[in-house]
């Protein structure tokens, strides 16, 4: 059997031979690697789809170096992924350089927190950590993060949060394609408004940041809010039976992280991807209390914690000064039981840990199998 073929508009805007994109996942706080790595990105890229790296967490080096790292060991288009929070300039401007000591970081937060952390630690006897904290991420210097990804001319810029629109025109003067991601329509609006080239409409069910709406109310609706900007859809896809719907809806292609999170490229923790794999539809919720905005992982006694502590998050990123000191803790003492993923209610149907390029082929091999025999053949048409 020859190669199958699954083409829409997206794969000639990118020049990619699926319309399957791997969603930016990036290291947290501290530098340690959660999601998408090089070799991951590589791997969907080689196998036809678009791997984006997720460069949240990435000192703004770092990103350059990674960036260069997958242009030497793919000629493939790829994205580039980082945050672009609403209070930009005053991250920016609130940054240092160099490493400081989280230890240090925690005493600048309120009093009440500080306490809950050192009675977690007293409560669970968790080991004190002694973490660096880089002080130039691309979450803490988003301009000079963008900086790098025009100098680089990353064949598609993502904005994992906030509107990308004032940096559009100079992207496009580079030959860099922009995307971004919403969980509503005002937003939908508003950055196709900015000039955007693609745009994300991500459901409630998605891990990490998300929304109030889910995917099947949302992305027809921002099918129509963002016209003509072509949609990608995100939030509970993960197999070809997500990605045939979406193409149903309208949409261009699917944005995909849960699934690609559980490969053997990613660069998740094992018990990270021990977690998604046990999971069932209903172990996942959303909470505030890993970045201070809304964010879905996989549930663990972790969040019955936060929730007995009555306080309220800070905001981000400072919240995840307080996650990750815990997190580390929890790692540290290996329990389990108490760090959960960043996922998405699909984490119910993945059962095993599989290479990228395998993932990729099974949905693109399922939808087309859908499109062509098993849809014609369920519908009754006069």
């Amino acid at each position: 059997m020859g190669k199958l073929v699954l083409r829409t508009k997206l794969c000639d805007m990118l020049g990619i031979e699926y319309p399957i994109l791997s969603a930016g996942m990036g290291p947290n706080l501290l530098g340690e690697e959660t999601g998408a790595p090089v070799d991951l990105v590589v791997a969907v890229s080689e196998a036809g789809g678009l791997g984006v790296l997720g460069a949240s967490g990435y000192s703004i080096g770092e990103m350059r170096d990674a960036i260069r790292e997958i242009k030497s060991r793919t000629d493939k288009p790829f994205g580039v992924d980082i945050l672009l929070p609403k209070n930009i300039v005053e991250l920016e401007e609130g940054a240092g350089s160099g490493e400081t000591p989280l230890s240090e970081l925690l005493r600048s937060l309120p009093q009440g927190h500080q306490d809950w952390i050192k009675k977690v630690l007293a409560d669970l006897d968790l080991p004190e950590v002694d973490i660096m904290v880089k002080m130039d991420t691309t979450t803490l210097r988003p301009r000079e993060a963008i900086k790098v990804c025009l100098e680089e001319k990353v064949p598609l810029f993502c904005a994992g949060l906030g509107n990308p629109g004032f940096m559009v025109e100079e992207a496009h003067a580079n030959g860099i394609k922009v995307l971004a991601i919403t969980g509503n329509t005002k937003n939908a609006r508003r950055m196709a408004q900015s000039g955007i080239d693609l745009l994300v409409a991500q459901g409630h069910e998605a891990g990490g940041h998300t929304g109030r709406i889910g995917t099947m109310a949302l992305v027809p609706a921002c099918i129509d809010a963002a016209y003509p900007v072509p949609v990608l859809a995100a939030g509970g896809i993960g197999d070809g039976r997500g990605l045939a719907a979406a193409l149903a809806m309208g949409c261009v292609g699917v944005w995909v992280g849960t699934r690609f999170l559980a490969t053997e490229e990613a660069g998740a923790l094992d018990v990270i991807k021990k977690h998604i794999v046990e999971a069932s539809d209903e172990d996942t919720r959303v909470s505030t209390m890993f970045t201070g905005k809304t964010l879905r992982s996989i549930t663990s006694k972790f969040h019955t914690l936060w929730d007995e502590s009555g306080l309220e998050p800070l905001p981000f990123p400072l919240q995840m000064l307080v996650s990750s000191y815990l997190l580390a803790a929890f790692i540290r003492a290996n329990k389990e039981e108490y760090v959960g993923a960043f996922a998405g209610q699909v984490s119910g149907l993945i059962k095993d840990i599989k290479p990228a390029r395998e993932v990729l082929e099974e949905m693109v091999g399922e939808a087309v199998d859908i499109l062509q025999h098993r849809l014609p053949e369920n519908v009754i048409t006069s």
